[in-house]
């Protein structure tokens, strides 16, 4: 039982390596260019983790871990992170190798406004609840700076990966909340849940996975230059 949380991330990290199965499109030397981007997202996002979890908003069950912890944030939450970042990142350079057509960019500003709208609604109504407000500001701040700031035109790709990675997403935490490996305070979400996921699980992937692509997409620019 102590290695369920272990194995759920060691299932992530096989991801991208299957994927480069499909060696005419994604060549095993790709995943290379996924470790830094993902070290970046572990970094930021276990940070979130570590925070909340010292408020009890997270609260993980020992029945689960090995034990190894840093400052009481267990060893297998940091793993998970990194790893999923790591799948993340590895379905949407897969997606992007396998269709290169990019002609639906031209609607994915109008997407991005609408969530806009929808994060400053919920924080407006959901100010006082520490998951729901952090997880909705940094995406929201995020977000933003990429559609009205960077130059980098990539939110397409990024929105079709983030609809492939929610597979993976409800396979892991339907797991994670269901048996469960962690648990959330009630107070300090929307209440809202689907198989007993809260809402906010899908900001916070949905935040690693932007800030992931937005550092890959960045180096590659810079790469090229």
């Amino acid at each position: 039982m102590s290695y369920i949380f272990l194995l759920i991330s060691l299932f992530l990290f096989l991801i991208p390596i299957f994927l480069a199965l499909d060696q005419k499109v994604f060549a095993l030397a790709n995943l290379k260019s996924l470790i830094v981007p993902s070290i970046i997202v572990t970094v930021i996002y276990s940070e979130i983790g570590v925070f909340l979890t010292s408020l009890k908003v997270w609260m993980f069950n020992p029945q689960y871990l090995i034990g190894i912890s840093y400052r009481n944030f267990p060893l297998e939450a940091y793993l998970f992170v990194l790893f999923f970042s790591f799948a993340s990142l590895g379905i949407y350079k897969y997606l992007n190798a396998k269709f290169p057509n990019n002609n639906l960019q031209k609607y994915s500003l109008t997407i991005s406004n609408l969530m806009l709208g929808i994060f400053i609604a919920f924080m407006f109504f959901a100010y006082d609840k520490w998951y729901t407000c952090l997880t909705f500001a940094l995406l929201l701040i995020m977000l933003g700076y990429i559609e009205y700031v960077n130059q980098l035109r990539f939110m397409y790709k990024f929105y079709r990966a983030f609809v492939a990675c929610l597979i993976p997403f409800y396979i892991c935490y339907g797991i994670i909340c269901n048996l469960p490996i962690i648990q959330y305070d009630a107070k300090e979400t929307i209440h809202a849940t689907l198989f007993n996921i809260p809402f906010e699980n899908h900001i916070y992937m949905m935040g690693s996975l932007l800030l992931g692509v937005f550092t890959l997409e960045y180096f590659k620019s810079r790469t090229l230059k």
